[in-house]
């Protein structure tokens, strides 16, 4: 069962698609909860005993009931209890949201609506439900304490920081307000802001405002243009590669390491030492500083520091002894080989003998299957209680926005986002093979809306919103909800002085042009970057 606004590729695959109104996911999960607690559908089954809050959450959803909902999200009453009865009643099951559900004005309440029906279902921490990967690497000591955000705040704003990041959306603001604190230097590593934040062309001004910009890119893109300095890495066949990310998000264990290819030609700096030598650089040791020299610093510091904590696998070991084994390692696999063995899965330096090393990883060309996930509750739990907490408090005090938002008008054009499987980030679009075939920068529009509005499959329409405008070729299509349109993400490869010859072919429109920079997700800080209220007419 598919909720989406557009009738995805994953849509047309599944048993049903329901087209929700953009933004109005919590509601509906908030329901599907309430229809939960209210017909006796709790089964926390294996979970029994590992969570706390369930009362303070059930009193939450009371003004969420499927009826409260159903005008604003668009999904009628009875679709919303057999979908919580189907959830529930399922021999497995598992509630799944990524960007579209999150980067939205309620996002995280989303994200945390769709875990509290896992939970409330039986259906985390369980074949066929949501699970949680076990990464070899993974540290073996869990930091039991509360999530605090707020420590900082930014300065023209007031943002809170999360997580240790301030909001993307602020930060043309830091650059172009001054006073003390004023950002004048930027670092970008492999990323075009440009086309990727809201109010793109305020930061685009923003940038080129900038006393100093570096950027570790291999593209002369819109958002490099402005860099000082560019320091390209080698290609993908010279550098190697271990998921430290993905495994984490996988659905089966594993472990790979592939080697590179090729090896770095002596002209060019590899990818780890440009970083290492820019963080030295930034530390006051000068452009003369060496890498290598720096990293073997920072990786006797991370040894030093895991031999003296009691907690770690080689607590009280000899630092000297730990860093000659460590020595047949240069560079970034020194420390890969380091992260493995003190994790989970690791050897610990001996002390788990049939533990892994990445020379063991690397002698598995095609990876290591390390087996089917397994639940992992309640070991895997961090919290000062040491339970699933359900109820955390910057959760429920959000819950009162979500409730006024419902019953704020419903009317106007939205605007969402889309990815497709050959344009999904902008450095795809100046790669021939995948930008071959129809135009992929559209506007589409339900023939509804397009016979309202005076529009033709193929038009040129403008867009605008609170703080920009867009023309853009329209397709009339009924795989769109009736007042909803949609615009890729990526596109606008016009800027003067960038220089990607295949995507300048076919630059297409910034959609971020439209995205305002104003309104946030105030628990996680990200852009509201769908659902974005818009007018739209043929063009002139």
């Amino acid at each position: 069962m598919v909720v989406d606004p557009r009738r995805t590729k994953t849509a047309q695959n599944a048993d049903e698609h329901i087209a929700i109104r953009p933004g109005t996911d919590a509601a509906l999960l908030m329901a599907m909860i309430n229809v939960v607690f209210e017909e006796g559908l709790v089964d926390l089954a294996h979970l029994d005993g590992h969570v706390s809050g369930i009362d303070e959450v059930a009193a939450a959803t009371v003004p969420f009931a499927p009826g409260a909902v159903a005008a604003w999200t668009g999904v009628d009453p009875g679709t919303i209890r057999r979908m919580a009865r189907e959830l529930a009643s399922a021999e497995a099951g598992c509630v799944y949201g990524r960007i579209g559900t999150h980067t939205v004005a309620f996002g995280t309440l989303a994200a945390w609506a769709a875990d509290v029906l896992n939970v409330l279902t039986g259906n985390l921490d369980r074949p066929g439900g949501a699970m949680f990967a076990s990464p070899i690497h993974e540290r073996t000591t869990r930091s039991h304490r509360a999530f605090q955000p707020g420590r900082w705040r930014s300065r023209v704003r007031n943002l809170p920081e999360v997580f240790g990041e301030l909001p993307a959306a602020t930060m043309a603001d830091e650059m172009l307000t001054d006073g003390e604190g004023q950002v004048r230097a930027l670092l970008t590593v492999a990323g075009n802001p440009v086309l990727t934040t809201p109010d793109a062309a305020r930061l685009d001004e923003a940038l080129g405002g900038l006393d100093f910009m570096v950027s570790v890119d291999p593209y002369l893109n819109e958002t490099t243009r402005h860099a000082d300095v560019i320091l390209p890495p080698p290609p993908a066949l010279e550098k190697s590669h271990y998921d430290l990310a993905f495994q984490v998000l996988a659905v089966r264990n594993y472990a790979m390491y592939s080697p590179p290819v090729f090896p770095v030609p002596d002209a060019a700096m590899a990818e780890f030492d440009i970083l290492v030598k820019l963080t030295g650089v930034a530390m006051g040791f000068g452009a003369a500083a060496d890498p290598v020299m720096l990293f073997d610093a920072a990786i006797a510091q991370q040894v030093g520091a895991a031999v003296n904590d009691p907690q770690s696998p080689i607590h009280g070991r000899d630092p000297a002894q730990i860093l000659a084994e460590l020595a047949a390692w240069d560079g970034a696999e020194k420390g890969l080989d380091l992260t493995i063995r003190l994790g989970r899965g690791g050897d610990h330096f001996g002390a788990n003998p049939d533990g892994w090393t990445l020379r063991k990883i690397a002698e598995h060309p095609h990876g290591v299957d390390l087996g089917p996930l397994e639940p992992r509750i309640p070991d895997i739990l961090a919290t000062p209680s040491g339970t699933i907490e359900l109820a955390h408090e910057f959760i429920l005090t959000d819950l009162p926005r979500l409730e006024t938002a419902m019953g704020e008008p419903n009317g106007g054009m939205l605007l969402v986002g889309r990815r497709e499987l050959r344009s999904n980030n902008s450095w795809l679009h100046n790669v021939e093979v995948l930008v071959k075939g129809k135009e992929r920068c559209t506007l589409q529009i339900h023939p509804d809306d397009a016979s309202r509005l005076g529009i033709g499959d193929g038009d040129t329409v403008a867009v605008r919103s609170r703080v920009g405008e867009v023309e853009i070729p329209a397709v009339v299509t009924d795989a769109i909800r009736p007042g909803v349109v949609s615009i890729p993400y990526g596109w606008g490869h016009d800027a003067p002085g960038s220089k990607l010859t295949v995507a300048a072919r076919r630059p297409g429109v910034n959609t971020n042009i439209l995205t305002d920079a104003t309104p946030l997700d105030p628990l996680s800080g990200n852009a509201v970057l769908n659902g974005i209220p818009v007018e739209v007419s043929p063009a002139g």
